[in-house]
């Protein structure tokens, strides 16, 4: 590939869904969305896979994938719930949910195709594997650039660059109060810090862990399918996960960012601040699609794509003083450090 491949990475809830609709307007990027939210990273556990296990996890329901379909969300674009579907809520592949009706209409067509390419493929990393999806995927949509977006991918950000070096990163964030009230109303959202509270009652605190600690990469493994086993994440997630829970997930998650992104050199990183975008859309979208690559700029698709971010209303300042207080008081870290004014 001439042109460098890119993360966008995010604590999700911030904008990171309308940077992959802008891109996937562009008639040269292939703009992956929620790829590894469905598929997950738990191929990397394992240093060499199957071709026949790799379309496994692209193409069998997972039991990720039940978790992300407990509550519909905008990012979902397979119609799971029409009785003409090919697919249910009940048994829709991973790639099927979001990633490739994100690419073209003809997404059971592109479905099918894809089965003989990942199954043929020889035992080899999975990074490897993903590798030769994407530059597949590529070639047969005619795309020069691919830019993978999943929600909440802060939490394996670390994991995907080590596997992806040449990769680059555009992270995008927003107001942590606004973020967190945003994940309130997002199952997935509430499902992991309760899974983080759920450990925490057993003695281990993980969300410390996740934002100081550099095993957090292991520990988030095994973190799910031992919250499952042992806690009833499910019941804290309705009702002990509180919006300054949430405020102080986003805060780690912030502080996760700066480990992570501290030392890469500007050519590899774009900060994009959500509330700038929508201040600025086409100043933003021009200084995107740069970062990318300069050779991709298209005025009359920056015309066009400039349309797509809205102004929309603080919730935060919807909140009574109390819950504006403690919600700041649990997002305080993180706000300091992007220089979000208390």
């Amino acid at each position: 590939m001439s042109i460098p491949p890119v993360f966008v990475l995010s604590s999700g809830r911030c904008g990171s869904t309308m940077v992959s609709n802008i891109l996937n307007r562009h008639p040269r990027v292939l703009s992956l969305s929620e790829f590894f939210s469905f598929v997950g990273t738990g191929s990397f556990r394992l240093p060499l896979r199957s071709g026949k296990w790799m379309w496994d996890q692209f193409g069998r329901r997972q039991k990720r994938t039940e978790l992300m379909l407990r509550e519909s969300f905008e990012e979902l674009l397979y119609p799971i719930d029409d009785p003409e579907s090919r697919f249910s809520r009940s048994d829709v592949p991973p790639i099927l949910c979001t990633t490739l009706p994100h690419l073209t209409e003809r997404y059971e067509e592109l479905f099918d195709e894809l089965g003989p390419v990942v199954r043929g493929q020889p035992w080899q990393p999975p990074a490897r594997h993903f590798r030769h999806f994407f530059a597949w995927l590529m070639e047969r949509l005619d795309r020069d650039v691919w830019v993978e977006r999943s929600g909440g991918s802060l939490l394996f950000g670390a994991r995907l660059l080590r596997r992806f070096p040449e990769a680059r990163v555009i992270h995008v964030y927003r107001d942590g109060r606004d973020t967190a009230i945003s994940m309130s109303r997002h199952y997935l959202f509430r499902m992991i810090v309760a899974n983080l509270k759920a450990l925490r009652v057993g003695g281990f605190d993980a969300m410390e862990k996740m934002a100081k600690g550099k095993r957090w990469e292991l520990i988030s493994l095994w973190l799910e399918p031992v919250v499952s086993t042992f806690f009833k994440p499910e019941r804290i997630a309705h009702d002990q996960v509180t919006l300054e829970d949430l405020g102080r997930f986003w805060s780690g998650l912030m502080e996760r960012a700066d480990l992570l992104l501290q030392d890469m050199p500007p050519d590899r990183l774009l900060n994009v601040k959500f509330e700038h975008v929508q201040a600025d859309p086409k100043g933003q979208i021009r200084r995107l699609v740069r970062f990318v690559s300069p050779e991709l700029e298209d005025e009359g698709w920056l015309r066009e794509v400039s349309a797509i971010p809205r102004a929309t209303r603080s919730k935060f300042a919807q909140l009574g003083t109390r819950e504006q207080a403690a919600l700041t008081a649990a997002c305080r870290p993180g706000l300091e450090r992007l220089g979000y004014a208390l």
